[in-house]
């Protein structure tokens, strides 16, 4: 922008909040921000010197500037980042997760099942989290199943087993399956394992030896036993966990980090009283800071976590936060879209105030592991960037785009080709393609190639710096043909032959010009692009078994009568798949509204024998 257009802006431009976004070059959004005063925020952009170098790069690509005016800073905040979510721009702050936080899930069985989950939540079920991580939600149903001892077999094997099953033999179940423990006491258990997860371990001890007591009393030693037996491991857990018995200890704390390139905001949860562990969250971009910009950034990284995170995910009833500068305008945002009071910390006190050092300690070290691997990953980027002469020595390789396909069937049905992403030294599953390949000779791997490459590049604006074909000299001659047809230069090709026995190491590089290159089973660039290739496969095989197996339940359930689109998904969406159906009972297919009984047991026999 020329200094009279900017001024120009600058002078239309209103006192109050809002949000305005950066474009550059054919109107592409380069950076989303919020403001309480949209003129002197954005006028602080072009004050000519103090920019950190992120910002002034920024600035120098600005071409034109976009506002939009709000009631107040809370909603600047939720429209900030409902745009940053839809435009990911580029010099934002984006902390992108691609695993959702599991859960514990208790089944809406007559026996309920305590399970692992991770996906959409449904109303037969209760659940409860989210957990941090993978590790949380099993230690806790370790903790179930010793204190409470319920089950934890699927629905389809509780219903067909005759006998008690290992785990009540070490006192880690109750066997309901074979009615060793009454309806009733079971329900009861399972009413004790919700008020334990909610945080209500204090009460229930009380419960528990009121209960022993009164047992004892009518001589009813063999169910004061049963109480004394879950006392002692409640109060063995609470122990060796170091439990609060206080739900309202209950929080999320969040503490944000930087090394100077990487901003870290580390979550760690507590639930019932009880630290579930932490996750550390890094900024999608890399940034150089300057000492001066250090407070600012961290600021903007956390309201940034803030407006992200609970914007998909359930908040808690208190927030305790590291950044004290972010407590109101977190306050007012949190508070906006819960649509009631959530407390916001910034000074705890004792347990909280262990916790919240934790979380800072954890944001820490994250970034000293990030800092690692990363210095090793922009290592192997920069030694194969200069063995294919893709860049010279000292020239940062970190804009290097490398795309690799792979083919993947069975005996030539359900073909599937993966197109994946290497870029900044990480590969970019977001820009993962799979493509279904139609319309071939089953078990033409060649024809499939073609037709994946065709598909890509016939279109495709912006090529890659590198395009890996996971096959010899075959694959790389059809790829060849693909390019030339299409005006693309060849030499972007390598194919990547398997060496022999298939093992990793023993890999051939091919070139257009006829060259081949056996690198070596230690060499940083063959890691590297061995590395990419099998995500290509992996990526390429769990695509094909999908589209299997959803051939296969299509084929199952049209050969039923009785299931037409409708009654297809809702079994589909009760069982999963292929895996789901099969495994569940003829009641389990009946309960589901509009399959009968007799539709069940057709079903259940054409499943048994498929």
């Amino acid at each position: 922008m020329s200094e009279s257009t900017i001024k120009s802006r600058l002078m239309s431009m209103p006192n109050h909040p809002g949000v305005y976004r950066m474009l550059g070059e054919e109107g592409r959004v380069l950076y989303v921000g919020k403001a309480k005063d949209l003129k002197k925020r954005v006028a602080s952009y072009f004050r000519g010197s103090g920019l950190s170098p992120r910002i002034a790069k920024m600035v120098s690509l600005i071409r034109d500037i976009e506002i939009t005016v709000v009631r107040s800073e809370a909603e600047a905040l939720l429209l900030e980042n409902n745009l940053i979510k839809t435009l990911a721009p580029k010099f934002n702050i984006l902390f992108r997760d691609d695993k959702s936080y599991p859960f514990l899930k208790l089944s809406g069985h007559a026996f309920p099942r305590i399970s692992y989950y991770r996906g959409a939540l449904d109303r037969q079920s209760q659940f409860f989290g989210p957990f941090p991580n993978a590790w949380a939600v099993k230690e806790s149903i370790h903790i179930l199943q010793k204190v409470f001892q319920l089950r934890s077999c699927t629905d389809s094997v509780f219903s067909n087993r005759t006998r008690p099953c290992l785990l009540h033999q070490i006192h880690r179940c109750s066997a309901p399956c074979v009615q060793k423990i009454p309806a009733s006491d079971y329900a009861d258990d399972v009413g004790r394992a919700v008020r334990f997860l909610k945080g209500g371990s204090a009460e229930l001890l009380h419960e528990l030896e009121e209960k022993m007591n009164a047992a004892a009393g009518q001589l009813h030693y063999e169910q004061a036993a049963s109480f004394r037996d879950q006392i002692a491991s409640l109060s063995k857990v609470l122990e060796q966990h170091n439990m609060e018995t206080h739900p309202e200890l209950d929080c999320d704390l969040l503490a944000v980090a930087t090394d100077g390139k990487n901003i870290a905001v580390n979550l760690a949860m507590v639930r019932g009283g009880r630290h579930l562990g932490d996750r550390v969250h890094f900024s999608s971009a890399g940034i150089e800071l300057q000492e001066a910009d250090l407070n600012e950034l961290q600021d903007e990284a956390l309201l940034a976590f803030v407006s992200q995170h609970y914007g998909s995910h359930e908040m808690p009833q208190a927030i305790v936060v590291n950044r004290p500068e972010c407590v109101a305008a977190i306050l007012e945002w949190l508070s906006a879209q819960a649509g009631k009071e959530i407390r916001v910390l910034h000074q705890p006190q004792a347990k909280r105030r262990e916790w919240l050092s934790l979380a800072e300690s954890n944001a820490r070290l994250g970034l000293a592991r990030r800092a690692q691997e990363m210095g090793s990953q922009q290592s192997k980027t920069q030694i194969l960037a200069q063995t294919l002469g893709l860049a010279s020595e000292g020239e940062d390789p970190s804009d290097l785009r490398i795309e690799c396909f792979d083919i993947s069937h069975t005996a030539g049905e359900s073909t599937q080709a993966s197109c994946v992403v290497y870029q900044h030294h990480e590969m970019r599953p977001a820009e993962y393609r799979r493509f279904n390949i139609r319309d071939i000779t089953p078990g033409d791997d060649y024809a499939a190639m073609r037709q994946a490459l065709s598909r890509r590049y016939e279109q495709l604006e912006t090529l890659p710096d590198l395009v890996l074909i996971d096959g010899g000299k075959g694959q790389l001659g059809v790829a060849m043909e693909v390019f030339e047809g299409l005006g693309i230069d060849a030499s972007l090709l390598v194919g990547v032959a398997k060496g022999e026995g298939r093992k990793v190491g023993l890999e051939t590089l091919i070139f257009p010009d006829g060259r081949e290159i056996a690198l070596g089973p230690d060499h940083p660039a063959l890691m590297l692009i061995a590395k990419i290739r099998d995500e290509a496969h992996r990526f390429a095989i769990t695509g094909m078994r999908a589209r299997r197996a959803k051939a296969q339940i299509g084929s199952v359930l049209d050969d039923v009568e009785g299931i037409g689109p409708k009654r297809r998904q809702r079994l589909l969406a009760r069982f999963g798949g292929l895996a789901g159906l099969k495994a569940a009972s003829v009641e389990d297919l009946a309960s589901v509204e509009g399959i009968s009984r007799q539709t069940a047991q057709d079903l259940h026999r054409r499943l048994r024998s498929s």
